[in-house]
Order: C-alpha cells, then sequence, then structure tokens
C-alpha cells in the first residue's frame, strides 16, 4: 500500500511561489493577494482514488482524480486554463503531468513524518511548499 495521504494539512513554508504564479501568468493583482495567504490541504483517498480541497482566506480549489488515469484538468480558480492530467505513483510519491500551453507543468506530493511537502513546477520555475498535518 502506498503512503496515506488522508487528513488536514496546513500549510508552514511556501517558497518562490510569486515565480511560479509568474510562469503562469497570473496577473499582479492577483499574485500580491495570494503570496499572503495561507493554505489548509483537505485530502481524502481511498486506495488510489483522491478527492483533494485547497483551502484559503481569498479561493479554494478542489482536485479528485484517480491515480493511473488521465483527465480532463479546469484550472478555474488559478490560472483558468484546460490541460490534460495524470496523477503516477512514484514509489510514495505523487507526480503529476499537466499537459496544456505551458511547458513542464506540474506538481509533487511526498510525506515525511507529519510534514507533507508540494513541489509546483511551470517552465522553470518550481515552488517549494510545506505542510504540516493538522491532529
Amino acid at each position: 500500500m502506498p503512503a496515506d495521504y488522508n487528513g488536514t494539512w496546513v500549510m508552514e513554508k511556501n517558497e518562490n511561489f510569486d515565480a511560479y504564479m509568474k510562469a503562469l501568468d497570473i496577473d499582479i493583482a492577483t499574485r500580491t493577494i495570494a503570496a499572503h495567504l495561507s493554505q489548509t490541504k483537505e485530502i481524502v483517498q481511498n486506495g488510489n482514488d483522491f478527492k483533494t480541497k485547497t483551502l484559503s482566506t481569498f479561493r479554494n480549489y478542489e482536485l479528485n482524480y484517480v491515480v493511473g488515469v488521465e483527465f480532463e484538468e479546469k484550472t478555474k480558480g488559478l490560472d483558468n486554463r484546460v490541460v490534460q492530467t495524470i496523477v503516477s505513483w512514484d514509489g510514495d510519491s505523487l507526480v503529476c503531468v499537466q499537459k496544456g500551453e505551458k511547458k513542464n507543468r506540474g506538481w509533487k506530493h511526498w510525506i515525511e513524518g507529519d510534514k507533507l511537502y508540494l513541489d509546483l513546477t511551470c517552465e522553470n520555475a518550481v515552488c517549494h511548499q510545506v505542510f504540516k498535518k493538522k491532529n
């Protein structure tokens, strides 16, 4: 059985987020607001079936997927694009590839202890986020 991602995770670090948002062509007003937000992730995992919510006081984003099954993702509330998305296991890590107009787009999640790590990638920008499991 792969890693257990179930739980509520509260953001502790958000490094290089502005550069990542610039790579997605997100406007300066939205980037300014987003840079000051703390996020909470709620993840419900049932085997390879994931229901995820990223919550903040500005915007929420919901993403549901089955590992290994490609789907069309509408990034409404983020950069408002449509991408072909597939999430795969790489050991205990979840690796997402998003194909669309932006190159090298996707993310990687992994857990170490009570921390959830997330690297968001778009073109040459990488944002590194760290979340702590809420008890």
